[in-house]
């Protein structure tokens, strides 16, 4: 097994390296940021970066073909397996992304940012409950005791993707943070070990704060990818460590933050910069297992929008195909994000673009088209040729309106 450790500024240079030293000359008025799960995890360590070393593995061909639709300026890409050198997310990037796709228009990225994740990287403690602590990756019961879930160091990673410079010398990570240490952790005491409580982090992957530079603005892209609040018992510890990964961006945007230590050791919250929260943050603020408070909270920020979310035909469609299948499904459909109609689920919004009030957004979506849209083989139905989620996207306005008139 590969340890995890701390990375060196050798490799830091490494896989943090631009392939060009800048972004666009002249920013658009607006951009467009995206959150997408590709469900690009493999079950053996090493087997997506040996997947993605030719040019014709389908489910990188359709999943560039989305990104290539719809061209974000920045993109989360959850589920898309670590490796320490950035490998599998370059060669993503160089033989598919940049490879024009059934026509499409090939689309760069230049700046590229791989954080170590949780997932995969074994505790020493029975973080599980099942009695045993296991240390040999390959087996679920593996998994079940890393800091978060992963049968391997660096299952269920992530990825961000940016046309414009990322500021590599003030990103911020949060991996190491104690869940203990969160205000008010939600910690099932009951169900851990204190000597596991000691030990255990909030984050199952990783929250980070990239500043992003476009033009004359600097965006803080603050991502991250919670647990499922399911695979538990009634102690529900997936559930509460789910509400608490989200309640860290509520604390993150607030005034209170004296507590908060990043993985450098640098104190306190994001202060007054503007940002966009993205990721797969599983939970949906009507439906599903999720403790609705804490996703309904962040959604809730006056810091952020409070704008419509982002729809799409596609899920209003299944909907009404289904005969709305989940009879419990109390939100809009249309909202949806993650089609889990062959489940007993039902599908969910739990994919988001949250920006914050002061960038205004000009145009949201879901990619979920139609079943009629050329465009459907993209997304499909079950089983699935990208994933189970859909990219979400929104566009946002850097620029004043008057400003626009002036260029």
């Amino acid at each position: 097994m590969r340890a995890m450790r701390t990375i060196t500024l050798a490799l830091l240079a490494t896989f943090l390296s631009p392939v060009a030293a800048a972004g666009p000359a002249d920013p658009p008025a607006t951009i467009r940021i995206a959150t997408y799960n590709v469900s690009m995890f493999r079950e053996h360590e090493g087997e997506l970066r040996q997947d993605l070393s030719g040019s014709g593995e389908k489910q990188a061909q359709l999943a560039a073909s989305v990104l290539q639709e719809l061209r974000p300026d920045i993109v989360l890409l959850n589920e898309f397996d670590w490796d320490a050198e950035g490998g599998s997310a370059r060669l993503f990037r160089d033989r598919y992304l940049a490879v024009g796709q059934d026509g499409r228009r090939p689309l760069d990225y230049p700046y590229l940012y791989v954080p170590e994740t949780n997932t995969g990287v074994p505790s020493g403690q029975d973080l599980d409950g099942n009695g045993e602590v296991v240390s040999v990756p390959g087996s679920r019961a593996y998994g079940g005791d890393a800091f978060g879930f992963g049968e391997f160091p660096g299952q269920y990673g992530f990825v961000i993707l940016s046309r414009y410079p990322i500021d590599y010398g003030h990103i911020r990570t949060f991996r190491l943070l104690h869940w203990k240490d969160l205000p008010g952790a939600a910690i099932p005491q009951d169900f851990y070990s204190p000597a596991a409580i000691d030990v255990l982090r909030l984050s199952s992957k990783n929250h980070v704060d990239v500043p992003v530079q476009v033009g004359d603005r600097v965006i803080h892209v603050l991502a991250s990818h919670p647990t499922p609040p399911t695979f538990d018992g009634p102690d529900d510890h997936n559930g509460a460590r789910n509400a608490d990964e989200i309640r860290f961006w509520s604390l993150y945007l607030g005034k209170d933050d004296d507590w908060l230590a990043d993985d450098h050791g640098h104190r306190g919250g994001l202060g007054d910069a503007s940002f966009v929260i993205l990721g797969d943050l599983n939970s949906d603020p009507n439906d599903g297992d999720s403790r609705h408070a804490a996703i309904s909270e962040l959604l809730a920020n006056p810091r952020l929008q409070g704008t419509s979310p982002p729809t799409s035909p596609g899920a209003a469609e299944q909907s009404r195909l289904t005969g709305g299948r989940n009879t419990l499904h109390a939100g809009d459909p249309s909202q949806d994000t993650a089609d889990f109609d062959d489940r007993t689920v039902g599908n969910l919004r739990i994919d988001y673009v949250l920006p914050s009030i002061d960038l205004p957004v000009v145009a949201s979506g879901v990619f979920w088209p139609l079943q009629s849209d050329p465009n459907f083989s993209l997304v499909g139905t079950y089983p699935f040729p990208v994933s189970d989620h859909r990219l979400v996207w929104v566009d946002v306005r850097l620029t004043a309106p008057d400003e626009d008139a002036a260029k």
